[in-house]
């Protein structure tokens, strides 16, 4: 059945801007003092305070048991041997005992257990972290400063004892600076991290993961490098080496993956049958620890394994505030790049899983774990993302994984710690590398981005590029950078567009776009697709005489020389008239020949000052005549009269709903604009400020005595027929105002 077409017709008052304020009683809304709702006590709001500052309240209450517990168990189990030869080899890396990479892989993530609110992060010791805390404990505490005079040689007990207290200091000051920033809501720099550009960072990441886990795959030993263009040195001394591979070592990885491989391709396949997928990291540990101990690989074949664990805990330690002056600056850059891995991690599981991270809480909780840490003889820690790719393909849930985690950690340190000592390094490297499948596939972003949007496309290239080029550090600093400058840059180049209404509605649409909209005659409206800005504020005035078709600055310019030599003339011909009426009043005599006839006295009296003084007021009265004031005020004069073509409209409107703020320079520029028009008989309106845009307006004195409210009108049809009722020049065909 076809519907049936219905025309409505709806009627309703034009509204300048003052008409509206009046008609909504606008005013700024009355506001409670803030220090007033901070210092506010109640049930409630203490509970809610509660709620925010420790999520594990929220959540741990409604945990369900059945469906998540299994799952979390697991894959706490998987990460915690992770976790092991990890603690042990990131210790080395931040120059300190292999030992206290394990405590940094219990006491923070006890921690963030309480306090975070990502569900599928693993806090703990990180390749990155590690080694810029390393650069930070080699500069203050190197061999040199340890030599023994006799035999010069190193004590390594006194140099490792101060390399220690330099990294728990560290590791405080690292917490404080992040718990301040949280609590002062720093958490917002999140907002500068977009979807490309967080995931061309982690893509390039794993590429700095999978790199990192080659050594153990060959077996080779390799030197230490720092800074730019580390990875790339790290893979030419990888490829300078591979003829030194171990193949035992390259044997063990690659059937480790196979089996791997195989049990994820296996549960894919069983996932409707199986109530929860095989551990497959878990199995493939326990059976190549097994293998391990049974054949002797590191005897037999040259595999390099864990090794031995030291057992038990070190008692608390307070901080060295002497070194603080010292470590400020590294403090605080390690502390700004460990939350931004963490939190862009956060945010790849969050859209994943379908939840939010709190940024703010995230600094709190980071923070809170590293200054604990540090009093526990910790080195500052973030999130790993291969563990964290473990914990949440293994079937983690929430953090009570990473409570797992560390218990299992903890009774590691304590107890078992012997147990894994036979554990090729080679396999570990082989979970993390099939855990990158992930990250890796997110190569593919490329050719969607093309086809979607090349602006997105360029961000991740260039994240991607800083951060294999430049380490993590300063590849993310690179990234954000360019991501603000590409925001900069398109607000600057926006799409300006003039306006016509679609035929029988209130409806204005760009001319270029709308085959059906048509400009209305005698109307020019014109409208950006972003804000007016001291960027864009002088792009905004050219595009708009631009696409008027008029050249307002070349006709102002004619106008104005026109003017000047008109008043040229008038000041001329007033001299002349003052100079003759002077002579004329002085009585001159002129002398009389008695012979002469009437007719020769006749033409002298013609000929004489008063005929001069006619025929100085008629040219006096042709520029009043053809210019109607302009002898008495040549800038009253019109273009018309000036022998200038006029603009084919008499109004503009200024579409400016696009605006969200304005500051000085787009005020100066509105009120350029507003003055240049007037100058070519063009009357200017603007339509479709917002409330604040108008609060800025007023607070920037942009009205006055010419430009006032009535000028602002609520949409730009209201504007339109505003401009149509009240021309500046020339009749309107009421038949116009009607239809529209």
């Amino acid at each position: 059945m076809e519907r049936r077409r219905r025309d409505y017709r709806v009627e309703r008052q034009l509204l300048d801007q003052e008409q509206l304020e009046e008609l909504g009683r606008w005013g700024p809304a009355p506001r409670a003092r803030w220090w007033r709702t901070s210092l506010q006590c109640s049930r409630a709001r203490a509970r809610a305070l509660l709620l925010q500052h420790l999520p594990v309240v929220a959540w741990l209450p409604r945990y369900p048991v059945r469906q998540w517990l299994l799952g979390d168990l697991l894959s706490g189990l998987s990460v915690a041997i992770m976790q092991l030869p990890q603690g042990l080899a990131y210790a080395l890396l931040a120059g300190l005992p292999p030992v206290f990479g394990l405590y940094s892989s219990f006491y923070p993530v006890f921690i963030y257990f309480l306090f975070g609110t990502s569900r599928h992060i693993s806090v703990g010791t990180f390749a990155v972290m590690s080694v810029m805390v390393g650069s930070v404990t080699e500069a203050l505490a190197p061999d040199e400063a340890f030599m023994q005079g006799v035999n010069s040689t190193v004590n390594v007990t006194a140099r490792e004892l101060y390399r220690v207290q330099v990294a728990s200091s560290l590791s405080v000051l690292v917490g404080l600076f992040q718990v301040g920033l949280g609590l002062v809501h720093f958490g917002f720099v999140v907002t500068y991290l977009s979807e490309p550009l967080v995931r061309g960072y982690t893509t390039a990441a794993a590429v700095q993961v999978f790199v990192s886990q080659l050594k153990y795959v060959f077996g080779l030993q390799l030197s230490s490098f720092s800074g730019p263009l580390s990875l790339i040195y790290t893979l030419l001394d990888v490829c300078w080496k591979l003829r030194q591979s171990v193949v035992g070592a390259v044997v063990t990885a690659a059937v480790a993956g196979l089996v791997l491989v195989a049990v994820k391709l296996l549960n894919d396949k069983l996932r409707r049958h199986l109530p929860l997928p095989l551990p497959g990291e878990l199995l493939t540990l326990i059976g190549a620890t097994a293998i391990s101990y049974g054949v002797g690989l590191q005897h037999r074949f040259g595999v390099d394994v864990v090794g031995s664990i030291p057992a038990g805990l070190v008692p608390p330690v307070a901080p060295s505030p002497q070194l603080f002056a010292s470590l400020v600056g590294n403090a605080f850059a390690i502390a700004v790049v460990g939350f931004a891995i963490a939190i862009s991690l956060g945010k790849i599981f969050a859209l994943k899983h379908g939840y939010r991270v709190d940024s703010n809480q995230e600094l709190v909780a980071l923070g809170l774990s590293n200054l604990i840490g540090g009093i526990f003889q910790c080195f500052p820690v973030s999130c790993s993302m291969s563990r964290s790719l473990v914990q949440e393909s293994a079937g983690g849930n929430t953090q009570v994984a990473g409570a797992v985690s560390s218990l299992f950690i903890l009774i590691i340190i304590l107890k078992l710690g012997e147990l894994f000592q036979d554990l090729p390094k080679a396999v570990l490297a082989a979970i993390i590398i099939v855990n990158l499948k992930g990250m890796l596939l997110q190569f593919r972003d490329i050719c969607s981005l093309w086809r979607a949007n090349r602006v997105d496309l360029l961000i991740w290239l260039v994240t991607f590029v800083a951060t294999i080029l430049l380490n993590l550090d300063l590849g993310l600093a690179v990234a954000v950078a360019f991501s603000l400058l590409l925001v900069v840059v398109r607000t600057q180049r926006p799409h300006y567009s003039v306006l016509g209404q679609i035929p029988d509605t209130d409806v204005y649409r760009d001319v270029a776009e709308y085959a059906e909209a048509r400009e209305v005659p005698g109307v020019k409206v014109f409208r950006s697709s972003a804000t007016v800005y001291f960027a864009n504020a002088d792009l905004y005035s050219d595009a708009l005489k631009q696409r008027c078709g008029v050249d307002v600055d070349h006709l102002i310019s004619r106008k104005r020389k026109l003017l000047r030599k008109q008043e040229l003339k008038l000041k001329r011909l007033r001299k002349e008239k003052a100079q003759k009426q002077a002579t004329a009043s002085t009585g001159t005599s002129v002398p009389i020949d008695v012979n002469t006839s009437d007719g020769a006295i006749k033409s002298q009296d013609e000929d004489g000052p008063k005929a001069q003084q006619v025929n100085m007021e008629q040219e006096l009265a042709e520029p009043a005549a053809s210019g109607q004031e302009g002898a008495q005020a040549p800038e009253g004069c019109t273009l018309k009269s000036l022998g200038l073509p006029p603009p084919a409209f008499h109004s503009l409107v200024l579409d400016l709903g696009a605006l969200s703020f304005v500051d000085t320079v787009c005020i100066k520029s509105l009120k350029n604009i507003f003055r240049d028009f007037r100058e070519v008989e063009v009357e200017v309106y603007m339509a479709g400020c917002q409330a604040p845009v108008v609060t800025q307006l007023e607070a920037g004195h942009f009205f006055d005595a010419s430009i006032t409210k009535q000028h602002l009108f609520a949409s730009v049809h209201d504007a339109v027929l505003f401009a149509l009722r009240h021309p500046r020049s020339g009749p309107v065909s009421p038949v116009l105002v009607t239809k529209l």
